[in-house]
């Protein structure tokens, strides 16, 4: 051979193992492996390699697919978490052309401009109040500025157990706020407001302001929360901040009572009509609510709830337009579901005698025997509380449970 086709026959030998070599080390491969054909990929190397936008799991990877557990398909029935990060909102000025509208009180047309805005960002939140078994959560309406309410609340009636006693689960208490209705005070009580709930941690705030009309806001923002967060919990007391509440008769109510029945309980109004008369606090004009009465309901004081029909009402309420009062909402969203809410003698949401005068309404004998008696200031709350719970005589005691 001569000279030059050795040098041509070396040169192209070398570019081979060149080539070969840059190969193997591509695929990671030793040469043994490189030399022998390929097997044949398997069904489940295929299903692996498919672009399904999943990576395979490792420490499954090497097992017999008869060895993995393929698991069961999982199905949410809502945000798994408060789903809702800003406030997209915007008045619906339709309405202004709208010859009612325009004869209606200004407040009135502020709440309808917004009315279809109906959830808002979470501020401050707790769901590890319903860690564990929760038997009955007290919430409690409340307002950023009135601080000596929910101290007075915390020392009495507000206070969290670890047993309902009977083998029953905890009781938690929360406190349901808004932000500050005036612009100017609103970042002083709002860093009042963090430094409080660093403090107790019992706080669920939205970022919607605190005004009468959003009351309703307040309800249908916190039965979307119970139905996140707190699917499990037995029992709901609701109430206001200004209210009396006897906790071992509440849950003395509730002992012989089961979660998954209808049970909606407190001082219930029937046939009431909706007030016309421009100078009451509730007033309605007729565009907004033309029929003679409203549904039954219960005074927005404290009621007591079952919580299989607080996640019922909550769809329910998702599916009527927001109304300017609160307990007159929930009555109507408790229409929807054809349950009638049911009176007791132990909630009285207009004081113990209607007559404000009345010695009745400042005798802690009378208190002894209720669930619920509205309402108190914190001063009066923390006396009644004290004589209730302490060598107290009295002549006869009330059978209201």
């Amino acid at each position: 051979m001569s000279l030059w086709k050795r040098t041509i026959y070396k040169s192209v030998c070398l570019s081979l193992a060149l080539l070969v070599a840059v190969t193997v080390f591509q695929r990671s491969l030793t040469p043994s492996q490189f030399l022998q054909e390929p097997a044949p990929p398997t069904l489940g190397l295929q299903k692996a390699q498919k672009p399904s936008g999943h990576r395979p799991n490792p420490d499954n990877f090497w097992k017999n697919p008869k060895d993995v557990v393929t698991p069961a398909p999982t199905f949410s029935q809502g945000p798994q978490a408060w789903d809702v990060t800003t406030i997209n909102c915007s008045a619906n000025i339709n309405l202004t052309h709208q010859p009612w509208f325009q004869g209606l009180e200004p407040h009135f047309q502020q709440f309808l401009f917004y009315r279809h805005c109906r959830y808002f960002p979470i501020l401050l939140n707790h769901p590890e109040k319903c860690n564990g078994d929760v038997y009955l959560l007290v919430v409690v309406k409340s307002i950023i500025t009135q601080h000596d309410r929910r101290e007075a609340i915390r020392q009495t009636w507000g206070r969290e157990q670890e047993s309902a006693g009977r083998g029953r689960g905890a009781v938690r208490t929360l406190f349901l706020l808004g932000t500050a209705s005036k612009q100017e005070e609103r970042a002083h009580y709002q860093q009042l407001l963090a430094y409080e709930d660093r403090i107790y941690g019992d706080i669920l705030q939205w970022d919607f302001l605190d005004s009468f009309f959003n009351l309703t806001l307040k309800e249908i923002h916190f039965l979307k929360w119970l139905d996140i967060y707190c699917p499990n919990v037995r029992f709901i007391f609701k109430g206001d901040d200004d209210v009396f509440v006897h906790p071992t008769n509440l849950l003395e109510f509730l002992a012989d009572r089961r979660p998954q029945e209808d049970l909606f309980v407190g001082d219930v109004l029937q046939h009431a009509r909706p007030i016309r008369r421009k100078d009451n606090k509730y007033y309605i004009p007729g565009v907004l609510y033309s029929q003679a009465s409203y549904p039954p309901y219960a005074g927005g004081g404290g009621f007591l709830m079952a919580g299989g029909l607080a996640r019922r009402l909550r769809h329910a309420c998702d599916t009527l337009e927001l109304y300017p009062i609160d307990d007159v909402f929930l009555g109507m969203c408790l229409e929807v579901l054809g349950v009638r809410p049911t009176a007791h003698e132990g909630f009285k949401t207009f004081g113990i005698s209607r007559n404000r005068n009345s010695r009745m309404n400042k005798e802690p004998c009378f208190f002894r025997s209720m669930l619920v008696v509205h309402k108190l200031l914190p001063t009066e709350l923390l006396a009644m509380w004290g004589l209730v719970h302490g060598n107290l005589t009295c002549s006869r005691k009330l059978q209201v449970l």
